[in-house]
Parts: C-alpha cells; sequence; structure tokens
C-alpha cells in the first residue's frame, strides 16, 4: 500500500509541476506578443463588413403611369399607391482598411476607418398595395404593380438613410465599435478611430 501511495503522490506532483509550467509558459508568451498594423489590420479583416446602424422606413409610394388624356387614362393608366417597412443597415467594410490607415506608436494606436456606408436593405412584413388599373391593362397587362412599389419603397429609404445626420450616427457607431475590437488586441496603449472624410 506504501508504494501505491507514492506513486499516487509522484503523479499528483507531476501534474501540478506540469500545469504551473504550463500556465508560465503561455502567460510569457502572451506578454511577448509585439504589437504592430499587420496584427490589428489581420482582427479587423477578419470581421467583413461592420453594420453599425439600422434604421427602419415606413414612407408611402406613388407610382402613377398615367397616360396624357382622359381616354387614355381609362384605358391604359395605372396608379399604384403603396406603402411598407424597408430595413437599412449601414456601416464601414472593414476590408477597405489597409496598412497606410493603421499608425502604432509606442503610446497608442490611431486607425483611420471609411465613412458608413449602405451595405443592405430588405422589406419587413407586407406591402399593402393599392392598384388602378385602366380597363384594357387590367385586361391585357394586369400588373398587380407590387414588384414596382417595392423596388420604389427600396429606392426611397435608400435615398433616406442617406441623410448626413443618419450618416454621421453611423460613422460615431462605427468609431465606437472599431475601438472595442481593437482593444481587444491592444490592451496596453491608447486607441483612436477617427473617420477619413
Amino acid at each position: 500500500m506504501k508504494k501505491f501511495g507514492w506513486y499516487f503522490f509522484g503523479i499528483v506532483l507531476a501534474v501540478i509541476v506540469g500545469l504551473v509550467l504550463g500556465w508560465w509558459a503561455t502567460r510569457q508568451a502572451g506578454t511577448n506578443r509585439t504589437v504592430n498594423s499587420q496584427l490589428i489590420l489581420t482582427a479587423l479583416h477578419d470581421r467583413g463588413f461592420l453594420v453599425t446602424q439600422t434604421y427602419m422606413f415606413n414612407e408611402p409610394v406613388t407610382i402613377d403611369d398615367s397616360e396624357q388624356s382622359f381616354w387614355q387614362n381609362l384605358l391604359w393608366g395605372q396608379v399604384v399607391k403603396a406603402h411598407g417597412v424597408i430595413e437599412v443597415n449601414m456601416g464601414i467594410d472593414l476590408a477597405e482598411i489597409n496598412e497606410d490607415d493603421v499608425n502604432v506608436t509606442s503610446e497608442g494606436v490611431i486607425v483611420n476607418i471609411p465613412e458608413a456606408q449602405l451595405f443592405n436593405s430588405r422589406l419587413v412584413g407586407a406591402i399593402n398595395v393599392e392598384n388602378k388599373q385602366g380597363i384594357l391593362k387590367r385586361i391585357f397587362d394586369n400588373d398587380d404593380g407590387y414588384n414596382q412599389a417595392l423596388a420604389e419603397l427600396t429606392k426611397q429609404a435608400e435615398e433616406a438613410a442617406k441623410d448626413p445626420e443618419l450618416v454621421s450616427r453611423a460613422n460615431e457607431r462605427a468609431v465606437e465599435e472599431v475601438e472595442r475590437l481593437i482593444g481587444y488586441v491592444v490592451t496596453d496603449r491608447e486607441v483612436e478611430v477617427a473617420v477619413e472624410e
């Protein structure tokens, strides 16, 4: 029984010494990591497109394909009225940041990011469409107006998202998010992020 006790003690001691040495080695490896622009670029490029702001627009649209005269309108005219909710996502493409945009010094890190841009837009829910068509248009070319309405609602929402105040909000959030992301990589220096104009 005494031999078993010594073997058990030796195994436990070896495991404890191995854990302590492993912890010490990884701690030393972590402190010797050199922060450079390539390390920061890799961390940012791995994220792809960073969506910083999402806007919802619910504005009605009217598409008037009326003809010139009363009779032409009665036969071939079309007026589509629609409304629906369009979601527009804005942010920055982190892949556009290059080595010239990252400046690493002993005091801190300065990163220039591109201005926020449109990422995508999509319909949320249904579109309510009211379609008034001329008699012959309804018989021979019965278009419910859904595709036209969706295209016009999307176009209108994307234009509204380009408002300078909304772009400014998306830029502010981009700066905050990029600072947070770089903060995971650079822990010992000040991080400053600026939007290129």
